[in-house]
């Protein structure tokens, strides 16, 4: 059973709640492996590493554990505009 799709709307949801200004785009690739690009005001001002922090925040619970649903992400990026 291919669960990708189901897997992409949580995350977006999820980071969704967590960064309440977000635009979310999440994009299945292959196996349990994801492409994530947010785009929030909340960003300005941030580093890199703050930005993708505040992201994985939101969903590093999805990534826990050898049956994790989310084996990577591998590609992650983050824009205040």
């Amino acid at each position: 059973m291919n669960e990708t799709p189901d897997m992409s709307s949580e995350m977006k949801q999820r980071i969704e709640r967590s960064i309440l200004d977000a635009k979310v785009e999440v994009v299945p690739r292959s196996g349990r492996h994801y492409e994530i690009s947010v785009v929030s005001a909340s960003f300005e001002g941030l580093s890199l590493v703050k930005r993708q922090q505040q992201v994985y925040a939101a969903i590093t619970d999805l990534m826990g554990g050898d049956n994790a649903p989310v084996h990577a992400i591998d590609r992650l990026q983050t824009r205040s505009s």
